[in-house]
């Protein structure tokens, strides 16, 4: 019998909770506004041009696009790099020596650039709409736009810091997305409440409602 979405939204908050008092957790319940010179971060994204693109946009799908991201999320994922909760990533030998500013900098830059397009049948990923927008209470998903909104803009739920590190999600590379989420669903990355979350809410996705998921998102007009 699976769980109902309630019986998972009450397991994921107990995890959250029950990660707080590991060492270097990051609780983003409530996280401060951040701010960063985007001229600033300009003069310092040579480096990631390689991976992301010289605005964001990046050629290679299993790296994700970045342009128009919002600049509190890219933020706390350059924090989490620094504490190398992903070692394997290049992300993490590249941010090691960055101060705060950067990070602030870095992510304020790439915030403002335009977003990439939308790319990709839509149509034929119509499950993975629905999913997206309505869940499936009988498997036990919970619907993404409760946290990423209706669109996979951004939740539209104006300056509440409960939003602020939640990514907008349309746009970005299928096989990007995929690998995000599976990675989700094995639990191999908890640092932070938000990680934690996302590691409850996958639970139920399999293999195919990941890739009817990720392959709208991409193409999502």
């Amino acid at each position: 019998m699976k769980p109902t979405p309630r019986v998972c939204t009450i397991a994921v908050a107990l995890a959250v909770l029950a990660g707080c008092a590991t060492p270097g957790f990051l609780d983003l319940r409530a996280p401060a506004a951040i701010s960063g010179n985007a001229e600033a971060g300009a003069q310092k994204a040579a480096v990631c041009t390689a991976c992301h693109g010289p605005n964001g946009v990046s050629p290679v799908p299993n790296f994700p696009n970045i342009a128009g991201q919002k600049a509190d999320y890219l933020y706390w994922q350059l924090v989490e790099f620094q504490r190398k909760v992903k070692p394997d990533s290049p992300m993490t030998a590249i941010v090691a020596s960055l101060g705060d500013a950067d990070l602030r900098d870095l992510a304020a830059h790439f915030a403002a650039q335009a977003p990439a397009p939308a790319s990709g049948d839509t149509h034929a990923f119509a499950e993975g709409a629905r999913l997206y927008r309505e869940g499936d209470p009988a498997r036990g998903i919970v619907p993404c736009q409760g946290c990423h909104g209706a669109d996979a803009d951004g939740h539209v739920g104006g300056d509440e810091a409960r939003y602020r590190a939640y990514p907008s999600l349309r746009g970005q590379h299928s096989l990007y997305l995929t690998q995000r989420l599976q990675d989700f669903r094995s639990g191999k990355y908890l640092l932070s409440g938000n990680d934690r979350i996302m590691h409850g809410v996958t639970q139920d996705l399999d293999d195919q409602a990941i890739a009817q998921l990720a392959g709208w998102l991409q193409s999502a007009p």
